[in-house]
Order: C-alpha cells, then sequence, then structure tokens
C-alpha cells in the first residue's frame, strides 16, 4: 500500500510517498512560493535521485498536477501510474471540537472544515485546497484527514475552557484546542518504545520548538494540556508569533498607536516574537549567531525563548506531579544545543539534568539526560508525514472493514 501525504499550506505544498509495507519514503518534495513570479518545486527519491524546478507555478492544482507528473516520469519516477496511489493523507491544522480522530473525507467533512475556517484563517483554506484539488485529479482514490488539533482532544474542560463569558465557549467555540497534535503524538509514543515502557504508564511533557512551537503534557496516553490555545498564536514566544500576552495590551495599543483590529493580527502574529524583540530575523540560527557576536537584543531574544519554555515545562511537572520522560523535537528542539542547554539549566529541583557531552548532538535521536537525572531526557526528530500515513491507512482499512460487516451481515 502506498500512501501519499500532502500538507498544504498558504504558498506552499510539502509532500512525500511512503510505502506502508515498510513505512519507507519512496519520494519526498517541497514546493515553495506557489502563485508568485519564481516557485521552486524539489523533488527527492529513496534513490537519491533529485530535482531541483524553478518556474511560475500558479496555484495548487498546478503544483499538484507537476509533482504527479515526477512521481510517474519514465526517467526518474517511481509510480507506472497514479492508480499505485492507494489513499491521500491530509494535514488539516483546526478540526474543531467536531472532529477527535482522523477520518475519510466525503462532502459532510468538507462543509465542517469550512465552518472551522474562522478559527484557522490561515491554514484551513489551503488545506481545503488541497483536499479539493486531490479529489478532482485522483477521483477513485479515498483521501483522509488528519487533524493537528485531534491529538488534544482528551484535554478535561478544566484545561481546555477559557475564564470567559460561558457563551463564548457555547455560541464562538471559544476553547483551548492546541496544535502539532501529529508531532506530539508520534514523539511521545516513540519516546515509550525507546524506554520499553507502556506508554500508559509514563507521564510525558513532549516540546515541539520551531518557528512555531509549543508544549503538551501527556499523562496515560492521554493530552491534559497543551500551550496553543484557540489559534497557534497561544503559549510560548515563537518565531513572529507572540506567545501568552496580556490580552488588556491590545486595546491600550489600538488607542496609543491608532491601530486597527487587523494590523494587530498581523503585527501579533508576523512581526512579534523572536523577531520582534530581536529586530534581526525569526530564524534561530541567525538570532544565535547575532548573540555571538554581542547583539543585546538577541540574547535578550533567547533568553525570553528559554524562559517561557521553562515555565511551561515546570507547570507542566506540577500538573502532572512527576515527569518520566522531556522530549525536544523540531527544528528548533532538534538542532539547537544551547537552546536546550539553557531550558534545562537549574532545573535539578524537578530531576531534570542534561549531559553536556551528549546534548552535543543535531538532528539525531539521542538520549541527552545525565546518569543523575530522574527524568530521561530526549532529542527525538519528528516525523508528521509517517503519523499522517499511518492514521490514513488505518481510517481506510477500518472502513472497508465495517463494509464488509455489513454485507456479512
Amino acid at each position: 500500500m502506498k500512501v501519499f501525504v500532502l500538507n498544504c499550506g498558504s504558498s506552499s505544498l510539502k509532500y512525500q510517498l511512503i510505502n506502508m509495507k515498510n513505512e519507507k519514503v519512496i519520494a519526498k518534495g517541497l514546493v515553495e512560493k506557489i502563485g508568485e513570479n519564481i516557485s521552486y518545486l524539489n523533488y527527492k527519491t529513496e534513490a537519491n535521485n533529485e530535482i531541483e524546478i524553478e518556474e511560475k507555478i500558479s496555484d495548487h492544482n498546478q503544483a499538484i498536477e507537476m509533482v504527479l507528473e515526477i512521481l510517474q516520469n519514465k526517467e526518474y519516477g517511481v509510480l507506472e501510474n497514479m492508480d499505485e496511489i492507494n489513499i491521500v493523507g491530509h494535514r488539516v491544522v483546526h478540526g474543531g471540537e467536531k472532529f477527535s480522530g482522523s477520518v475519510l473525507i466525503d462532502e459532510e467533512v468538507i462543509k465542517a472544515l469550512k465552518e472551522n475556517i474562522k478559527l484557522a484563517p490561515l491554514h484551513n483554506p489551503a488545506n481545503i485546497m488541497g483536499i479539493e484539488v486531490s479529489r478532482k485529479l485522483m477521483p477513485n482514490t479515498p483521501d483522509v484527514g488528519i487533524f493537528d488539533t485531534a491529538f488534544h482532544q482528551s484535554m478535561p474542560k478544566k484545561s481546555y475552557l477559557y475564564a470567559v463569558p460561558y457563551k463564548w465557549y457555547e455560541e464562538n467555540g471559544v476553547r483551548r484546542y492546541g496544535f502539532h497534535g501529529t508531532s506530539h503524538k508520534y514523539v511521545s509514543e516513540r519516546g515509550a518504545k525507546l524506554l520499553g515502557r507502556d506508554y500508559k504508564d509514563l507521564k510525558i511533557i513532549s516540546c515541539h520548538l520551531g518557528n512555531g512551537a509549543s508544549i503538551t503534557a501527556i499523562e496515560a496516553g492521554k493530552v491534559i494540556d497543551t500551550s496553543m490555545g484557540l489559534t497557534p498564536l497561544d503559549g510560548l514566544v515563537m518565531g513572529t508569533r507572540s506567545g501568552d500576552l496580556d490580552t488588556g495590551i491590545i486595546p491600550y495599543i489600538m488607542k496609543e498607536r491608532n491601530m486597527n483590529i487587523e494590523e494587530i493580527d498581523q503585527a501579533l502574529n508576523k512581526e512579534s516574537g523572536v523577531l520582534g524583540i530581536s529586530g534581526v530575523s525569526n530564524d534561530f540560527r541567525d538570532i544565535g549567531e547575532a548573540a555571538e557576536a554581542g547583539n543585546k537584543r538577541a540574547k535578550l531574544a533567547l533568553d525570553i525563548f528559554c524562559r517561557r519554555v521553562k515555565k511551561y515545562i515546570g507547570s507542566y511537572a506540577a500538573l502532572l506531579g512527576r515527569v518520566d520522560l522531556l522530549i525536544f523535537t523540531a527544528g528548533i528542539g532538534e538542532n539547537a544545543i544551547n537552546v536546550r542547554k539553557k531550558i534545562t539549566s537549574n532545573m535539578d529541583c524537578f530531576g531534570i539534568e542534561i549531559d553536556n557531552n551528549k546534548n552535543n548532538c543535531r538532528g539525531k535521536e539521542i538520549k541527552i539526560s545525565s546518569d543523575n537525572s530522574k527524568v530521561d531526557v530526549y532529542v527525538i526528530p519528528t516525523n508528521e508525514e509517517l503519523v499522517i500515513a499511518r492514521e490514513a491507512k488505518n481510517v481506510v482499512e477500518d472502513h472497508v472493514k465495517n463494509i464488509i460487516k455489513e454485507l456479512i451481515g
């Protein structure tokens, strides 16, 4: 069975073709700057054939068509025809309360996704676009939606409700939803395997630290709290997002700077975070270099980021009662040695202590806690595409089993 994984952004498209027999990636790539004057398509196969294309790609329809053509190319393709794609798995950012798991996509599901656009106006439209193009180009291939929010649906009400008028929740869906669910699910389950322990016996804190960042507390295989909220703006300081904020700042700064709500939204999502503090970049590599060169605001941005992560780890340790496993993942979590060191410094009161020699690594699965640490600390590279492929496979197989049961009687 081959699953084609699609992750559509507003102007980008990530894709992987995975053979579910051995869970190996047959081909993968990225299309960037869709709709701009020059777009970029990257394609790489398991056999290390690699192609770079630079040309204008008008929309997602054209992008997906180009990817499918490359996959079937006689010289460097990996498919005889599109019928070899058994399932298409789609990453969908926001499922709201409607979806607590992955689903086979039909017209009713698409309708529900469109209703959730108001909860994720920057993400869901692109996700839906990818689904609609896939259904058009491969009408006989089942499409499955895998939701970033689904893994967090196990949170209790005392975790996901905000202290605002209750009718805001009942009538407008205002609550904490959480994001990066596929990443937190993958690394936490993988962490349990690395420890050789039952997932449901563990208390885990998972830190997905990238340009977008979130932390999740997991107990007995279920999420009990997570840092992102109604939107991905809540929680940690991020690349360009503010994270936790005194909401009184919004009306204050609107009056002081004569800004409207759209300008405020733009500033908090695109001009804040470490970019806003440092004035250098939203890329932690650039900020790290600037800090080492003596840029005080760059150093301040790193200090604030690490402090916020440390605060969340401490608060989740208190909620869990104990921590068995602390995980770092995503671009910063997997690669930023000094950031991991700064976050975990002086946390021996929680039983967290890392070994600096073990921590001196990038992008690989490794235990970095010291022999004296009561908490196992791991770096685990995330694999959201594999989670999407697994979920898609399971949904279709369950659907087939249910049809057979109904036919039998």
